[in-house]
């Protein structure tokens, strides 16, 4: 044993840290159009080059190519482009409203959009959505108040939850849109077993979940996908891998020996990595999922592989631990240039209808600014009564609770 060379332990370490200059050479990017589409009851076993490949449909110049182009008219795309410049809008104006004082805490979705809007689209509106706090683009999509979510941030006298949530913490059982917890991972757990409680009912409706990559690494996640494989719950697991979790990137969380999409190979689990920068891409295999889950034939995972552009919250500082400049040379671009680029190519769309659709956006989340800070932003109010505490708590009030209440004398 003496002469056994000493035991080392691995630290996984990021090709770029403040002072370097970022460089994303090392990505192999497949040709768009270049990854097979299997038919919806392919089993998992047959389908590793899928977990291990990346799904793209948008080409360089724009055209729409492969086996997964979806069939989709120019009102759906442009209806598309438009939630995406209109939830990166509505980032920029909350960001802008964190920075003056008006809320504690945002968090942007910048390079994201895609995600969200594609899926929201690909859904149908009854489904339910299990998201984090990146997936505000869901909201838009369903055509939620912008009002309504800025009073959120604002925990004003119109925020439906009372201030009880932390800014971003969106919850909405109208649009189907389950409220955010700021442990990930749970959001797992509580779709799979609203997808399992979904098909015990003989419902019709099916379950989305969405984490990023870090938290693939806890134990819900597994948990999940446990219970999705043996049940064959129709839900839809999503990874947003982004490449960092919060100060750590993707390979703490194990990025760096396989795919995301590879572990849901293990539990027997259909998996696809799809570029989640690609709306048109995103669109197709979350509709080759839920055409799965629909038809009785149990969950898929999906890594969608994108980058985020801008700091984890407002509460961050990426210059502390990544590359200067952030993100140039992503080789999966812009989202919304990328759309925006189809549509030009389509003879759907042109510059002009471009910067005129960017002003009615704009105008548009002014508007609900507006409205929203005339019911008050968190810096100078009007806040709900102290006296709310109490509500919503129990369907019939327990007698402590109504003497609590009349002892504060409301």
């Amino acid at each position: 044993m003496q002469d056994n060379a000493p035991l080392e332990l691995l630290v996984p370490e990021p090709a770029h840290r403040p002072g370097c200059t970022s460089d994303f050479g090392s990505l192999v990017v497949p040709p768009a159009g270049s990854v097979r589409r299997p038919e919806t009851d392919a089993p998992a076993d047959g389908m590793t080059d899928l977990a291990y490949g990346l799904i793209r449909v948008l080409d360089e110049q724009g055209h729409a190519v492969g086996p997964w182009a979806p069939e989709v008219d120019a009102p759906f795309l442009e209806r598309a482009l438009r939630m995406m410049m209109t939830t990166r809008a509505y980032d920029e104006r909350m960001f802008r409203a964190q920075r003056q004082g008006k809320t504690s805490f945002y968090m942007k979705c910048t390079g994201e959009e895609a995600v969200a809007v594609g899926q929201a689209l690909a859904l149908d509106p009854a489904d339910m959505l299990f998201p984090t706090y990146r997936q505000q683009g869901l909201l838009v999509a369903r055509d939620w108040p912008l009002t309504d979510m800025m009073c959120q941030v604002y925990s004003n006298s119109g925020d439906r939850l009372k201030g009880r949530q932390m800014p971003v913490f969106y919850s909405s059982k109208e649009a189907g849109f389950f409220s955010i917890s700021g442990n990930l991972g749970t959001q797992y757990s509580q779709a799979v077993g609203w997808a399992m409680a979904s098909a015990i009912k003989g419902d019709t409706r099916i379950a989305a979940a969405w984490i990023g990559e870090g938290a693939t690494a806890e134990g819900d996640f597994h948990h999940a996908l446990t219970f999705a494989s043996v049940y064959q719950a129709p839900v839809i697991l999503n990874v947003v891998n982004n490449q960092w979790a919060i100060s750590s990137f993707h390979g703490i969380a194990g990025g760096e020996r396989t795919t995301f999409a590879a572990r849901g190979l293990g539990y027997g689990i259909p998996s696809l990595r799809v570029d989640g920068n690609d709306l048109l891409a995103v669109t197709a295999a979350t509709r080759w999922a839920a055409a799965r889950a629909r038809a009785n034939r149990g969950p898929t995972l999906i890594e969608l592989f994108t980058y985020r552009a801008a700091a984890h919250s407002t509460s961050d500082d990426p210059a502390k631990y990544r590359a200067e400049g952030g993100d140039p040379g992503w080789p999966l671009g812009d989202p919304i240039d990328r759309l925006r680029q189809h549509l030009i190519v389509r003879g759907d769309w042109s510059d002009a209808r471009h910067e005129a659709m960017a002003e009615e956006v704009a105008d548009a989340v002014r508007a609900a600014g507006r409205e929203a800070e005339a019911l008050g932003t968190l810096d100078k109010g009007p806040f709900h009564s102290a006296a709310t505490m109490f509500d919503d708590v129990y369907k019939d009030m327990p007698w402590h609770l109504r003497r609590q209440r009349q002892e504060m004398g409301v």
